[in-house]
């Protein structure tokens, strides 16, 4: 039974790997002149800007950028907080774990850069919402 299972698993993957072969070779008779895709990439290329896509997700990534803000502008008790972090590399160089605090701080770095970006993105969020009320939420044509 094992045999009969790679058998059709052989034969599946082959009759697979043929279609295709003649699929793109049946491309290239007919003249097309469309650049072949990238290995491994499916998708066609994008025709728009997914602008409608977009204002329909406005209010969901408005509520994350709000949910992250607020856990990293947290006190020390609350998790994912820059508060919280800077105590762990203070209690680290306290107890005089050097590698673990140059880790944690590197940690803390990157994590208070990321408050500026967010309150960016939120701030270009409003300009999107703006856009997406006056478009029809991106179903009219601009």
């Amino acid at each position: 039974m094992n045999v009969r299972r790679r058998r059709r698993t052989l034969l599946a993957g082959l009759a697979t790997a043929a279609l295709l072969v003649s699929g793109a070779g049946a491309a290239a008779a007919a003249g097309s002149t469309a650049p072949a895709p990238a290995a491994g990439s499916t998708a066609p290329a994008p025709s728009g800007d997914g602008a409608q896509a977009l204002c329909k997700r406005v209010p969901k990534i408005d509520r994350r950028i709000e949910r992250a803000l607020k856990r990293l502008d947290g006190g020390v008790g609350v998790r994912g907080s820059v508060a919280r972090l800077q105590q762990r590399v203070d209690n680290a160089k306290k107890a005089g774990h050097g590698e673990i605090a140059t880790y944690l701080q590197h940690r803390l770095d990157f994590r208070k850069s990321l408050v500026p970006t967010l309150e960016q993105r939120q701030k270009d969020l409003v300009g999107v919402k703006s856009w997406c009320s006056a478009h029809g939420n991106g179903k009219a044509a601009s």
